[in-house]
């Protein structure tokens, strides 16, 4: 895909949505690192829903480590792997106390050592909370971008350092929103929506049209 098509492709985006956000519920930069570590096989909904009472009680490390792992354990149970994840908060808890006086760093490699946050959800609180030029390659942008052509690539961080190579300044901080947004509503994994789809036209897919044929009911 050269250089024009894919300025074209987030120029179209950004028309149809010219603020997009995570669809995580949050008002703090830890709140949003606790979510992300819980949204990790698990849909965003379910997380909303358990923090939704969760930062009632407790939105601050230091107070989460006065809940302590066995109180989180209650808020968190609807979601999978919520022993692990619980562990790994709580850790995340004291080194963020003990090194970062409570405060969530704003850098990868302090993000990376802490429990349970790996490059994917570093890229997250680096974009989301911080505003930095970061792209979190789950399997929305992954698909989308192997799928479009967009910045083609065999694993999450090959898609990823060819998307932070081609996609056009302007647009790299809210790209990783508009391509995630777009892989769960509309570029789907099975059933993908080539009818609606608002950069059908530049897509590079093979098999698009099929898609928007049978959509359509020819």
């Amino acid at each position: 895909m050269n250089k024009t098509r894919r300025a074209q492709i987030f120029s179209l985006l950004r028309q149809h949505n010219p603020a997009p956000t995570t669809e995580l519920h949050y008002s703090s930069s830890f709140e949003l690192l606790v979510s992300v570590i819980l949204s990790a096989q698990a849909t965003d909904v379910s997380v909303n829903k358990a923090t939704q009472d969760l930062f009632r009680v407790a939105n601050t490390p230091e107070q989460f480590i006065r809940l302590g792992e066995q109180g989180l354990k209650r808020y968190i149970k609807s979601i999978g792997l919520y022993n692990t994840k619980a562990e790994n908060i709580i850790k995340t808890c004291h080194i963020l106390v003990d090194t970062h006086a409570g405060k969530v760093p704003e850098n990868r490699e302090a993000l990376e050592k802490l429990p349970g946050v790996g490059r994917k959800t570093a890229n997250v609180i680096l974009n989301t909370a911080f505003g930095q030029p970061t792209i979190a390659v789950d399997t929305h942008i992954f698909r989308v971008s192997n799928r479009t052509g967009l910045a083609p690539g065999k694993n999450v961080l090959e898609v990823e350092l060819r998307l932070l190579k081609h996609v056009p300044a302007e647009y790299m901080k809210d790209a990783h929103h508009w391509l995630i947004l777009h892989g769960r509503y509309t570029c789907t994994a099975r059933k993908p929506k080539c009818d609606v789809c608002v950069i059908h036209d530049l897509c590079e897919w093979k098999e698009k049209k099929m898609f928007r044929d049978v959509e359509q009911g020819r």
